[in-house]
């Protein structure tokens, strides 16, 4: 969104000094006054992550600006890998159909995210290290600038990460894909006869057990080619659940429609 939100949101702020600024929806999470989730929303499982496509820096979005009286000069380029970890945050249907900081209309059910400098548009990986869920989101909007938070994700990407309900959670963000055009392995890498191949990750998990459990699901599914790869990560270590590699657009594509009607939900492109 425009830095002018967060400007309006910052004099709303000062106004209401001494009230309660955010209130608690049902779900127990938090949000800004009337900002908040939708009245109803596709599925979060029929709703595919960002792809990476090569595209130019926007036109608009990427010259230095101020906001709170901190000056901001955005990222005119970022190399592939450059990773932030932090505290992410989330907006909805007050923002739903304003511009964005880079012209386009903010669309809370896509796969989109804010941030104070990297270029416009950049595609980042992002995880919610609470649960180990990850994501592919789209940069095209500037923020956030309230509580130190690194990201400002759109609703359905926050909704597919289990960060709605919380209002904010920990993550960590990873570069996969720039403004140049540059695309990162972990999205779409070249097998020897020029086709892509990927890995899809279809699940993420702090029990082996259930790293075993969802494998063996895949596998009768008439998945061929299933690894469990452990990652540790501040003191805690995941199991995650990683199909391939599969190359071709056609076996990529039906890998992804076999994944989600086991699990539910989107599986992602990683790197090998």
């Amino acid at each position: 969104m425009q830095w002018c939100r967060w400007v309006a949101l910052a004099a709303a702020f000062l106004t209401l000094a001494g009230c309660s600024v955010f209130r608690d929806p049902p779900s127990g999470g938090a949000y800004f006054e009337d900002d908040g989730p939708p009245d109803s929303s596709p599925d979060p499982a029929s709703v595919a992550d960002a792809v990476p496509r090569a595209e130019p820096l926007s036109r608009i979005g990427n010259a230095p600006y101020t906001v709170f009286g901190v000056r901001y000069v955005p990222m005119s380029s970022v190399r592939v890998g450059y990773s932030e970890t932090g505290e992410a945050s989330w907006y909805g249907r007050k923002f739903h159909g304003r511009t964005t900081s880079n012209g386009e209309e903010y669309d809370m059910f896509a796969m989109t995210a804010a941030h104070k400098t990297l270029p416009l548009p950049t595609y980042l990986e992002v995880q919610n290290l609470n649960n180990g869920r990850e994501v592919l989101v789209r940069v095209n909007d500037r923020g956030p600038f309230l509580g130190g938070r690194i990201l400002d994700l759109s609703y359905m990407a926050a909704k597919k990460l289990g960060v709605v309900e919380s209002g904010t959670a920990p993550i960590h963000i990873r570069v996969v894909a720039t403004a140049t055009g540059q695309k990162n392995s972990s999205a779409h890498t070249a097998s020897g006869n020029g086709q892509p191949s990927i890995f899809w990750q279809a699940g993420s998990f702090r029990l082996r057990e259930n790293a075993d459990r969802l494998k063996g699901r895949l596998a009768q599914a008439g998945i061929p080619r299933i690894r469990i790869v452990t990652v540790e990560y501040q003191e805690n270590r995941y199991y995650r659940v990683q199909a391939g590699p599969v190359t071709g657009n056609s076996a990529i594509q039906q890998q992804r429609t076999i994944i989600m009607k086991v699990t539910g939900t989107e599986p992602t492109a990683v790197r090998e």
